[in-house]
């Protein structure tokens, strides 16, 4: 998915500072929503949104990933983002992560457990 070419008011709509909520699934089927911050990159069509491991929304997602919601509103503007979460513990994915979660928020506390769900986005939906 080229998420350049949803034009400049939604890249700058995910760069404004915004809380946003991810929605995973839980095993016995209700959704499981929380707020969260969260980075999108245009070029790769991947968000990523830091964690600690031990959180439930990280064991959602899981080794095998997991299908998921991410979305920010701001007044009438909205925008959600679908796709396939997968867990990245590796250091340089959690450091890289963590610059760009500084960068649209402020920088992190420190977490030692850290990781970071990285979704593949493969369908947006909004009004931006």
């Amino acid at each position: 998915m080229n998420l350049v070419e949803q034009g400049d008011a939604f890249a700058a709509f995910w760069q404004e500072r915004h809380l946003c909520t991810l929605a995973t699934v839980r095993p016995d089927g209700p959704p499981h929503v929380v707020p969260v911050g969260a980075t999108l990159d245009l070029a790769t069509a991947t968000a990523r949104v830091i964690t600690s491991g031990s959180s439930y929304k990280a064991r959602l997602v899981g080794a095998s990933g997991a299908l998921v919601a991410l979305c920010q509103v701001d007044g009438r503007r909205w925008s959600t983002l679908e796709g396939r979460a997968v867990l990245r513990t590796e250091p340089e994915q959690v450091a890289e992560a963590e610059r760009r979660y500084a960068a649209r928020y402020k920088p992190p506390r420190p977490n030692p457990s850290r990781v970071v769900l990285e979704i593949q986005v493969t369908r947006v939906l909004g009004n931006v």
